[in-house]
């Protein structure tokens, strides 16, 4: 130490500030609106033409069909996905979407892995139209 009294003034300068960290994790940092996070899969979008499967360049994403319907459901491996949000963007259906989660720490390399189950598509339903040829049921007042 050459010069000590530079590095006290330096201090003094410093201790009036505001810190320049948060107090994560007591204080939750709000992500902006287009953060690549933890991705989502909404089954019900999804087509089964695993694009996204071609497209991550991590290899960390899988698509699995269920039953003889056209249902499909997914796999992430959160330690190999890299966070760029490809899939997302490449998938036709939009049935893959960043999330804002961005706390993905696990125990276990087995947590890491995150399995979407198919679910079963909902039946169309024609509301109250009549069917061709028949006419409306009449109400009575």
């Amino acid at each position: 130490m050459k010069k000590p009294g530079k590095m006290i003034a330096e201090m003094f300068r410093n201790v009036m500030k505001p810190p320049a960290t948060t107090e994560y994790p007591f204080v939750k940092v709000e992500m902006p609106k287009d953060f690549r996070g933890q991705i989502v899969f909404i089954s019900e979008n999804c087509i089964g033409c695993n694009i996204c499967v071609r497209d991550c360049p991590a290899d960390a994403i899988g698509i699995t069909k269920q039953g003889e319907e056209k249902i499909f459901g997914a796999y992430f491996d959160l330690d190999k996905c890299i966070y760029c949000a490809q899939c997302v963007l490449s998938c036709p259906k939009d049935a893959l979407a960043a999330s804002p989660n961005y706390e993905l720490a696990q125990l276990s390399r087995s947590g890491f892995r995150v399995v979407f189950p198919a679910k079963p598509k909902p039946p169309k339903v024609d509301g109250d139209k009549p069917a061709e040829g028949k006419a409306a049921p009449a109400t009575s007042a």
